[in-house]
């Protein structure tokens, strides 16, 4: 594959990747409901699927680099701390500053901003992982890959949108906000394909590292929310709710003749 080419079916693949986020918000449109209950529920869910996709598949990939690199596992615990300070500090920073400020208009809480930085986070070492799989120069490795992260964005599209919606956030705003969460895949992805030999070694750190952000999220944000809207045991059943579906589409998702 010439470079022309690679960069072409680099690019493409990724932006296809992250258009399929924003199909996440079609389910979602059908909450309608504003309750205090749902709001609540509505946080634990997005809490347990983030929670899913943090540990069985951001940070499950990076211990499964250690036949690649043996030091791979301790890279990624790494990255989780970082990932969990980073995004304490951008919490901190939002907070304490009226940065945020000039998103509100544009239908993003506090809560939802974080929600987009930390998702947004998780999508770079997916754009790395799509570049590096079309760097061998076999194309047909290069679809998969771009193929399998495209499926798995789906159900995180669900989990950005859940709260979003909850908080009266549009079926559309909610799909653009998913799409935008994404856009670290196609960019990242060229980049990542001309040069495999200097993004590659990062993928361990940055999958852990977009794990903590997200685990860090759920603990300091969604948890929290969730707990004050919709009390101890709804909270509880939220997340495992959100945590089995998200382990379950995988799951599913998995069986589909398209591994790598």
């Amino acid at each position: 594959m010439d470079k022309l080419h690679l960069i072409y079916w680099t690019f493409f693949t990724g932006l296809i990747s992250c258009l399929a986020t924003g199909l996440g918000a079609i389910p979602v449109h059908f909450v309608q409901n504003n309750s205090k209950t749902l709001r609540g529920f509505s946080s634990a869910a997005a809490a347990g699927m983030m929670i899913s996709a943090s540990v069985f598949s951001l940070a499950q990939e990076g211990l499964a680099l250690k036949e690649q690199s043996p030091s791979a596992p301790y890279i990624v615990i790494l990255g989780l701390m970082l990932g969990a300070w980073f995004f304490r500090w951008t919490e901190k920073n939002f907070h304490d500053h009226d940065h945020h400020q000039k998103f509100l208009k544009y239908g993003f809480s506090r809560r939802g901003l974080l929600i987009f930085v930390a998702m947004f986070i998780h999508s770079i070492p997916e754009g790395i992982a799509i570049g590096v799989a079309f760097a061998t120069a076999n194309l047909k490795f290069g679809l998969v890959m771009a193929l399998a992260i495209s499926v798995h964005n789906i159900p995180e599209g669900i989990a950005i949108s859940l709260p979003l919606k909850s908080e009266g956030v549009s079926t559309k705003r909610c799909a653009w906000i998913s799409i935008l969460t994404s856009v670290p895949q196609p960019v990242m992805a060229v980049p990542a394909a001309l040069l495999a030999w200097v993004f590659e070694p990062l993928l361990p750190v940055g999958l852990g590292f977009a794990g903590g952000a997200m685990i860090y999220l759920t603990i300091s944000e969604l948890i929290p929310d969730a707990l004050e809207e919709g009390g101890r045991s709804l909270t509880a059943w939220g997340v495992m709710i959100g945590l089995c579906v998200m382990l379950l589409i995988t799951t599913l998702l998995d069986l589909l003749p398209i591994h790598v």
